[in-house]
């Protein structure tokens, strides 16, 4: 049933409430809301009218205030128009109005005070309206979600007077979780809450269908027979406000709640940091930019943990296997922006009165899962402990700084020490210019490595390069044996008798993965964890160090201790004193005699490996660390950095917005790679079936990814699933329900294609797919919770069955992979796009994680508005894929869509979406961005032939040079060229090694070398002119001049701006200058700041961001 259905009835409509009187009790208003002075002031209004319009102010019906200001604004037009003549405007006449004149009750934002259009925030005491002004959502819905509240009253002169929103059933507040069903009246409307509420079946039994349950926000705004949009007439007049300005305006409120719109203007208010560059003068200057990048998201993060102390909270007590107390706890709040992680510190406090205060830290060791919500966590002392309680207990997060204390001490020590770092990559890190060096070694006669599987030609040569070079930069698309590769290459570094290797990745998971494949080869590995994950069971824990320690047989009496402690859970001080010594000396000992130590990137800064050094470090999933992280494991003293990882998949998480714009989001692998630093690209994929890796290898990889595995390999028989091609395990199913926000307000849900991919996961169950194979993907953290809570009770078969199903984000499937995945887009909306589904590395991910089938559910007609998703849709229609109509009987979806914006080159489809600075997906939520429809469409300033990477002005990266260039040439496969050919530098042991401070003076690009490019360009390009006045402007543009352009053919410009950077005029062979060329010509090549027929024209730069 359509909801304009009630709307001429708005002014009869009633809410049923069990107690009418508790409703009108609920007065948060109080008197001093009594409002009598309504007023529409418009700046050419007399005082006179004003107060005629106060006087018929006692006809205090909603329709008599309506007629009166009708009158009050006829008059006022009149004489607007008497005396146009005489009006004189002045600058500040507009601020005055909006000081002056507006009642308590306006919208904070703009100042829209119809009592019918405003709505009253009951946590931040302050009045919004339901219309959209500038932005996407409406006013109220922004602030809401904003503000992380959820509950609000509506006006007592609006058409439904004074009502607290609630659930008739459980009295519910939380406006995002309430909807309405139309009751046995027309003019009646029940408000019930989305979850239980709206789904018992105890409601048919009163004449109300659950079916026709509907949110009470659509599209990000207040239905209109609720709250009334104010009229066009209305939002012209009133202040226009931007999505940017409400966001600053948001930020400011947390500090001081009383702040307005003018205040935005003061100096010092939400300055930028400065943003990160692209080379860097110095170790110094790197600090300075990085330090307080790290501090912002330290002090988010601080700020962010510490808000989210809950009360009241139930516990539930148990005994661990190591005699410590476990506490079992829900926490009812828990923030969608704050995820709880094993090994996290929360500190519990009992505040009753059955037992005396207490307070006790532990450390989380399960957190919610299909199973159950509980969180439970391993107390440190078990002195004191309140078991006999249950109630009355408060949980607080304890921030913990180390890591972040561990990133600042690297980029001290990178700065200030001498021996953290070999001079070359120092000078390589920095973005110097520095001549290519080879390592001196002995190659083996068999790349691969025991107990592995064998090498493909593209690990091979990845493994026979890397052991060559001091800097390697390795890209692993999704399936092609990346960790194979790596250990194979740390295997082969350790039997080259350099030292030991040191292996770390951002996550722990990916560190456990790696750990175990180097096991297999045979050498002796340390997993070091951290202290506070030390209970927490992995596949390696019997590699951890602290449980070599307690099967050392060397050290019996260390044992002892370790079995007494184990015993009675606490040691003398004496015993304590000695268990400390004999422990720090094992663990000593077992460093010392690794071949390999392991830990995250974080954990390289613990203080156990402080007075060691390891030559070679490798750092995998290198794309998910920040750039200050992945210097904590570089610093201890390394001669040769292998970094691994995929810039085209999902990047670093960075909480705070303002560091992710000043560009922490960006990883030290994307860094060198727009530096020229070419990353050696595997190519086999061994996971998903052909039919799946064709899309992702041409848009994502250019095409060059080769299928490792046959279609009859990828093939399950006896699935009762309707394939619509029988070869080709996909399609793409239409679901047109409307997307609507999840309880927390800044997520969303789709209640459609919840029960869509409810049906499917059932038809893959009952085909004998076990649950543990199915993986359920959705960007949307309240779809994902809607979806577990769907499951378990509307689906058909055992709820045990379902709880196996892992359903979780596209960040959380990153290196893995499942037999078959549903992919539940959620988005389906009028005004708000898609959201960060519009990120091409989410996407990359979402589509990669399926080896025997995928299924996307979504709403093509949506979708298809986005580039991307277009080519995506397009693809599937034309493979015949794209169906809809009910399961048991699909059929080819009719749906059309624009043409796919033409590829610049047929023949290589791929650069294109990948040709742009990649930014993280949290883009999203940055004002200004492509992203933000406050404002209109603005022609972008270099217009490339893709509107998803458009740098806005107001974003544009500004800095000496410009922070984030263009990477076009991002993706090149490995250059087969003899390393011999590169002149060698002196190795370390000889004199002047390349670490004396001499090393550390700027390279000559910085100083004398611009002079002689301008001198020797005019001799030999003077079409070039134009382009030599730019030239005293480094312009840092990466791989466009590495000598990565063939120079035989000048530029074909067929589109303005990027568009003429084809494929096959990009050489594969950077060391391919054409002889006609004038050797000057060729030497500049090498340089980045030259800016000859390489170059885009001037005239369609010289406005652009690049200046």
């Amino acid at each position: 049933m359509s909801v304009d259905a009630y709307g001429p009835n708005s002014q009869t409509l009633t809410f049923l409430d069990p107690e009418e009187t508790d409703l009108l009790g609920a007065d948060t208003q109080g008197s001093e809301f009594d409002f009598t002075d309504f007023t529409l002031p418009s700046q050419t209004q007399s005082q006179t009218q004003a107060s005629q319009i106060e006087n018929g102010q006692s006809q205090s019906q909603v329709n008599g205030i309506d007629t009166v200001l009708q009158n009050g604004l006829d008059k006022g037009i009149n004489s607007m128009g008497q005396g146009v003549g005489e009006l004189t405007f002045e600058e500040d006449e507009e601020e005055q109005f909006y000081m002056k004149d507006l009642p308590k009750h306006a919208c904070s934002y703009c100042g829209v005070h119809d009592p019918s259009c405003v709505v009253y925030c009951n946590t931040t005491k302050k009045w919004f309206c339901n219309g959209r002004g500038n932005t996407s959502g409406s006013h109220i819905i922004n602030h809401l979600v904003r503000a992380k509240a959820k509950e609000v009253t509506l006006h007592k002169d609006g058409p439904l007077g004074e009502t607290v929103l609630e659930c008739y059933n459980c009295g519910c507040r939380n406006v995002f979780l309430l909807g309405f069903i139309p009751a046995k009246a027309d003019s009646v409307v029940v408000l019930l809450c989305r979850q239980p509420c709206a789904t018992l079946s105890s409601l048919k039994d009163m004449n109300w269908d659950p079916a026709q349950w509907q949110p009470l926000i659509q599209d990000r705004q207040f239905l209109p027979w609720l709250v009334k949009v104010p009229s066009d007439q209305e939002q012209l007049r009133a202040r226009q406000i931007s999505a940017q300005q409400i966001n600053k305006l948001e930020e400011l409120w947390k500090e001081n709640p009383d702040a307005t719109l003018e205040d935005l203007e003061k100096p010092g208010v939400d300055e930028e940091p400065q943003q990160v560059l692209l080379r860097y003068d110095d170790a110094y200057q790197y600090q300075n930019i990085f330090g307080p990048l790290v501090k912002l998201e330290a002090d988010y993060d601080k700020k962010l943990k510490e808000s989210q102390t809950q009360d009241n909270i139930v516990v539930r007590w148990d005994l661990g296997l190591n005699k410590k107390r476990i506490a079992y706890f829900h926490l009812p709040k828990a923030n969608e922006e704050m995820k709880l992680m094993h090994g996290d510190e929360l500190r519990l406090r009992y505040m009753g009165e059955l037992h005396k205060p207490w307070s006790g830290v532990g450390h989380v060791i399960k957190i919610p899962d299909n199973h159950s919500d509980e969180v439970a966590i391993e107390l440190k002392s078990n002195a004191g402990v309140p078991t006999e309680c249950t109630h009355n207990f408060v949980v607080d997060f304890v921030w913990k700084s180390t890591s972040f204390d561990r990133m600042q001490a690297a980029l001290k020590t990178f700065a200030v020490d001498e021996t953290s770092v070999w001079g070359y990559i120092y000078h390589k890190l920095l973005g110097h210019e520095v001549e290519d060096v080879v390592i001196k070694c002995q190659l083996p006669k068999r790349f691969s490595a025991p107990n592995l599987p064998e090498l493909n030609h593209s690990q091979v040569y990845a493994v026979k390069t890397v052991l060559q070079r001091p800097l390697s930069l390795i890209q692993g698309p999704p399936g092609t044996g990346k960790t194979v590769t790596s250990a194979t290459i740390v295997y082969h570094l350790v039997k080259q008798n350099n030292g030991q290797v040191l292996v770390c990745a951002p996550s722990n998971i990916a560190v456990d993965q790696l750990t175990e494949k180097i096991h297999r080869t045979g050498l002796k590995v340390v997993r070091l964890c951290a202290k506070s994950r030390e209970a927490i069971d992995s596949p390696v824990s019997f590699l951890a160090l602290h449980n070599q320690i307690r099967n050392m047989d060397s050290m019996p009496e260390l044992q002892k201790l370790q079995q007494l402690k184990d015993e009675t859970g606490e040691l003398s001080s004496t015993d304590e004193k000695r268990y400390r010594a004999l422990k720090k000396q094992c663990e000593k000992e077992l460093l010392q005699h690794a071949d390999v130590i392991c830990c995250t990137c974080v954990g390289a800064g613990d203080p156990r490996l402080g007075k060691m050094q390891f030559r070679s470090v490798l750092i995998d999933e290198s794309t998910q660390a920040t750039e200050p992280e992945c210097m904590i494991p570089v610093i201890l003293g390394c001669r040769q950095l292998i970094l691994v990882g995929d810039h085209c998949q999902l990047g670093p998480v960075v909480m705070c917005k303002k560091a992710a714009r000043a560009g922490l989001s960006q990883s030290l692998f994307e860094r060198l790679v727009v530096l020229g630093i070419r990353p050696i690209r595997l190519q086999v994929q061994y996971r998903m079936h052909p039919a799946l890796s064709a899309f992702p290898s041409n848009i994502f990889y250019e095409g060059s990814l080769q299928n490792g595995v046959t279609s009859a390999e990828r093939l399950r028989s006896n699935l009762d699933i309707p394939w619509p091609q029988p070869d080709k395990p996909m399609f793409f199913y239409t679901c047109t329900g409307q997307e609507e926000i999840s309880s927390s307000g800044t997520s969303y849900l789709n209640r459609t294609e919840a029960a869509t991919v409810e049906k499917i996961a059932t038809r893959f169950l009952r085909s004998n797919v076990k649950p543990e194979q199915i993986g359920i993907i959705t960007p949307y953290e309240g779809q994902r919770a809607y979806f577990v809570q769907y499951m378990q009770y509307s689906g058909s078969l055992n709820k045990k069955l379902y709880q196996e199903i892992e359903v979780a984000s596209v960040d959380a499937f990153q290196g893995r992979e499942k037999d078959f995945i549903i992919l539940s887009c959620v988005r389906s909306n009028e005004h708000q796009g898609i959201g960060f589904l519009n990120d091409p590395r989410r996407l990359n991910v979402a589509l990669t994680r399926a080896r025997y089938g995928i299924i996307i559910v979504g709403n093509p007609k949506v979708l298809s508005k986005q580039p991307l998703w277009n080519h995506l849709l397009t693809y599937y229609k034309e493979q015949k894929c794209l169906v809809e109509g009910p399961l048991n009987n699909l059929k080819e979806s009719l749906i059309q869509f624009s043409k796919p914006r033409k590829l610049v080159n047929s023949a290589n489809p791929g650069g294109r979406f990948m040709s742009n600075t990649m930014f993280d997906a949290r883009e999203v939520l940055i004002p200004g961005s492509i992203y933000d429809r406050s404002v209109g469409y603005r022609e972008p300033v270099v217009r490339t032939h893709d509107q998803l990477g458009f740098i806005g002005p107001e974003r544009a990266y500004t800095g000496p040079a410009l922070s984030l260039p263009v990477p076009v040439n991002m993706f090149i496969n490995p250059m087969q060229q003899p390393f011999q050919a590169q002149p060698p530098m002196p190795m370390a042991g000889n004199k002047g090694g390349p670490r004396n401070r001499g090393r550390r003076q700027k390279p000559p690009r910085y100083s004398n070398m611009q002079n002689q490019q301008t001198l020797l360009m005019s001799q030999n390009n003077t079409s070039q002119s134009q382009a030599s006045q730019d030239i005293s402007q480094p312009f840092s543009q990466g791989p466009l001049t590495q000598g990565g352009l063939s120079m035989s053919q000048p530029f074909q410009m067929s589109q303005p701006g990027l568009s003429g950077l084809s494929q096959p005029e990009l050489s594969q062979d950077s060391f391919l200058v054409d002889d006609f060329k004038s050797q000057a010509d060729g030497m500049l090549s090498q340089d980045s700041t030259y800016q000859g027929d390489r170059m885009f024209y001037p005239s369609q730069l010289s406005q652009g961001p690049f200046n």
